[in-house]
């Protein structure tokens, strides 16, 4: 026979009011997909269901940084419990909103030289997460580049040079290639109606393009890719999406690998922990991809060790 169940008892069975989560997405559903799949997935793991004792509200700036302070001043008004985001300029919106609400970043390239945070072992403030090493890996990119383009001699760098991370990885390139004996010159864009004629004056004067990963150029990385085929000039970048959508390369950490982390974070600070006292750790795993359809399609012929060391070949 079943033990009664006595009011005191109803009432402590009775679910808690869930947590919110305010997810600030820097693109769309559609590319971060794999990321948040990957959150969600941890979370469960960590016994925080959607929709029972977590509410995750989700909001997309669709690649437009200027609607990062509105999203950001929107979860500061509805006081949800945490934010996560990822991308240094979404950070930086979100600390101008906020000093007491946790954030979280599944991602940000050089977070102390950015002011994230001041330091990677002691953050202090609100804030904590995951660095993607952004300004840390664009010698790596150049030498996978010149593996397969030995005659590569100038380099051309797009960037959205209004995000103060792209701004030091341009930089940071710059002397990366100057070490392999490389000419790069910045190609700077802020705005939609510059990538086109940026992109188009690059005929005949660049050997490769490197492009500097963010929100703003992912947003429009089919036009990128299209106009340098049309050149047929090689592309490398951070991303695995700019090689779905025809890049050449990719070489970068494994995002939805640092998503999923990113959920350990929102665990142990809903539990009690502050982001001043987690360290913001580096990642683990990094995948080179390579897109072997445009490499014919630019007159490439990548040699076959090449491809073998690749985590993936989309054909």
């Amino acid at each position: 026979m079943a033990s009664p169940i006595w009011p005191d008892d109803a009432l402590a069975q009775q679910p808690r009011n869930p947590r919110t989560i305010g997810f600030l997405g820097t693109t769309t559903p559609t590319i971060w997909s794999a990321n948040v799949t990957a959150f969600q997935h941890r979370l469960r793991e960590l016994d925080w269901i959607d929709g029972r004792n977590v509410s995750i509200e989700y909001r997309w700036a669709q690649g437009n940084d200027d609607r990062y302070a509105e999203f950001a001043s929107e979860f500061a008004q509805r006081k949800v419990d945490i934010i996560v985001t990822a991308g240094t300029t979404a950070v930086i919106a979100l600390k101008k909103a906020t000093s007491a609400i946790p954030i979280v970043f599944a991602a940000a390239g050089d977070p102390v030289r950015t002011g994230l945070v001041s330091s990677l072992s002691r953050p202090g403030g609100n804030v904590t997460g995951l660095s993607n090493q952004q300004t840390d890996l664009g010698g790596r990119r150049l030498a996978l580049l010149r593996e397969i383009l030995p005659s590569m001699k100038r380099v051309a760098v797009l960037g959205n040079f209004g995000s103060p991370l792209i701004a030091l990885e341009m930089e940071g390139v710059k002397e990366d290639g100057a070490k392999l004996g490389l000419e790069t010159f910045k190609l700077e864009v802020t705005k939609a109606e510059e990538i086109v004629p940026g992109l188009q004056g690059l005929n005949g004067v660049a050997d490769a393009l490197y492009i500097c990963s963010d929100p703003f150029l992912t947003t429009y990385r089919v036009r990128i890719n299209t106009l340098a085929i049309a050149q047929k000039l090689p592309t490398i970048n951070a991303f695995r999406e700019y090689v779905v959508a025809g890049g050449l390369l990719s070489y970068g950490p494994n995002f939805p690998d640092l998503f999923r982390r990113s959920a350990d974070y929102v665990d142990k600070i809903l539990r009690g922990a502050k982001p001043a006292d987690i360290p913001v750790e580096q990642p683990v795993k990094f995948d080179l991809v390579i897109n072997n359809t445009t490499a014919k399609a630019i007159g490439l012929i990548i040699p076959e060790q090449f491809l073998l060391r690749a985590d993936e070949v989309i054909e």
